[in-house]
């Protein structure tokens, strides 16, 4: 785990102390970053209808059918999160927003384009800003989509997961395949680019189930697929009570003939999880990948901040009560951290090694303020390994890296190097 400076960790406390918090942030320190990576912004609503027996994320299901959830209260505690958040990224453009959950579709396209119209008041967008809003099949009826692009939506990240009636009951998931096809249908006709999210090694799939679901995404002819191995998270209901899920060799072999048959339809796999077709990669996520900044607001959301002499990752409240209420005090920030040097390079190749095409070696040095000679060592073994390959000015994973990626990510762990 990454380790905090003690001198950088603290509580977060109400308003009147966002001076001294950036003050800190802003003094003399060991890093010296020539220039500040791009910003994008993370907005979380925690919501959904009911929570998945998978999911890790800070997700609240409805309890009750006539639960409502408090949209007016949440935005309007958002904006106060946001404007007290304005210090820290004061005169820096926005190249992204994703909003994320959660359900973010739970929400009214009226209540979405009064975020958006908030954000915009607040923020520098850039012209064209990509700004994605995640949405479930279970939340669909129609004509909704269209409302989130009338909104200023320009991309849906659709969480369809499977076409498969009895996959989906068997991943908890509220929507059938109709509801999904559905969805995916009007997502077509509302945005000029979405994304569809399908997962594989489901509780007992097969191989040919694997790829009649892939066959039922390709068949939208979608500009963007995510694809995600089901992975037993602690702390779920699946990690309680495990289900029989495909051995490694079989979801291997899912995986090889996913990649097969997504390039075959036009889709280049260009990080681990991810295939578009040219001109449709995220654009928000590919900011993550190239460790660029990211502000987040919204009950749990994390976020991270580059300074000139540190990089610092920020945590608001989890519980979304709480959240609020924080909000309306003057803080909605549970915690304050700064990255420890030690722990930059490996922060910074867990992500950027995700991408097929891997990144420029002078990347490195803006985005950590680190020389690529403290991980020369690592970056030698792998090398050896033949996990990647560099000349002087990029570097990236090999094929044999990119199947084993967590070996690779692994060399340049701090006690590693």
């Amino acid at each position: 785990m990454p380790r905090v400076t003690p001198i950088a960790a603290e509580r977060a406390g109400p308003s009147g102390d966002v001076a001294e918090r950036l003050a800190r942030l802003m003094r003399p320190g060991a890093l010296t970053l020539a220039a500040l990576p791009p910003l994008s912004l993370y907005v979380h609503l925690p919501w959904c209808l009911k929570k998945c027996p998978y999911c890790d994320f800070n997700s609240h299901g409805l309890r009750a059918a006539d639960d409502v959830v408090p949209e007016a209260r949440y935005i309007d505690a958002l904006v106060l999160d946001l404007e007290q958040s304005l210090p820290f990224v004061w005169g820096r453009r926005v190249h992204t927003v994703f909003i994320g959950g959660g359900t973010p579709s739970l929400f009214a396209p009226a209540s979405i384009e009064r975020l958006i119209a908030a954000l915009r008041a607040r923020l520098p967008l850039e012209p064209g800003c990509e700004i994605t809003l995640e949405a479930n099949p279970g939340t669909f009826e129609r004509e909704r989509f269209h409302g989130y692009a009338a909104a200023g939506v320009t991309r849906l990240s659709i969480g369809v997961q499977s076409f498969d009636d009895a996959k989906l009951a068997a991943l908890g998931r509220v929507h059938d395949a109709a509801q999904a096809r559905a969805a995916v249908e009007e997502a077509r006709d509302a945005f000029a680019t979405f994304n569809l999210d399908l997962m594989y090694a489901l509780p007992r799939q097969s191989l040919a189930e694997c790829e009649a679901d892939l066959e039922a995404a390709l068949a939208f002819e979608p500009p963007h697929l995510s694809l995600y191995h089901l992975t037993i998270e602690p702390n779920t209901y699946f990690a309680r009570f495990p289900p029989r899920v495909p051995d490694a060799d079989l979801a291997a072999a899912m995986l090889d003939r996913i990649v097969e048959r997504a390039g075959q339809s036009g889709l280049e796999r260009y990080e681990v999880s991810a295939f578009a077709r040219p001109g449709h990669r995220a654009r928000h996520n590919l900011n993550y990948w190239e460790f660029g900044d990211y502000l987040g607001i919204g009950a749990g959301a994390h976020g991270k901040l580059s300074f000139a002499h540190r990089v610092a990752r920020q945590v608001r409240l989890r519980d979304p009560a709480a959240y609020m209420a924080g909000a309306e005090a003057g803080s909605a920030l549970a915690s304050q951290t700064e990255v420890a040097r030690a722990d930059l390079a490996f922060e910074f190749m867990l992500n950027a090694l995700r991408l097929k095409e891997g990144f420029e070696i002078a990347r490195f040095l803006e985005r950590t303020g680190l020389p690529l000679s403290t991980i020369e060592a690592p970056l030698a073994e792998a090398e050896r390994r033949g996990l990647i390959e560099r000349d002087l000015r990029r570097l990236q994973p090999t094929a044999l890296g990119f199947d084993f990626l967590n070996d690779l990510q692994q060399l340049f762990l701090p006690e590693a190097r």
